[in-house]
């Protein structure tokens, strides 16, 4: 199977999990495209002064491949700072969220939400 990057779906989050701004997702395949156990493989977009609010994760696991910008990232509450080329993963039962706090930069992130 092929898909076209004119056939993703984009969806809009505003304060997703009641972070700032709004948050782009382009489902790089839906749920039904694929036979594995995942609930999202996409590409998230932060702008300057977006982010995901703090959540944790029950029953699945959250993997984040930073492709562009930088990322601040809240690990179980300890904060780090990620760049392109790092990944980083929110097991079960754990807790994080991301911004990006840069000013003129674009955060872009591919996620992968397992389940189990």
């Amino acid at each position: 199977m092929i898909k076209r990057s004119e056939e993703m779906k984009i969806t809009l989050r505003e304060s997703m999990r009641g972070g700032d701004g709004t948050v782009r997702i382009t489902d790089i395949l839906n749920q039904d495209e694929y036979q594995g156990k995942a609930r999202l493989l996409g590409v998230i977009t932060l702008e300057p002064g977006t982010s995901i609010g703090e959540h944790i994760h029950e029953n699945e696991e959250e993997v984040f491949y930073i492709i562009e910008g930088t990322a601040t990232y809240n690990d179980n509450g300890k904060t780090e700072i990620l760049h392109a080329g790092d990944s980083c993963v929110c097991l079960g039962g754990q807790r994080h969220s991301v911004a990006n706090r840069e000013k003129d930069t674009v955060l872009r992130l591919f996620a992968a939400i397992l389940t189990y």
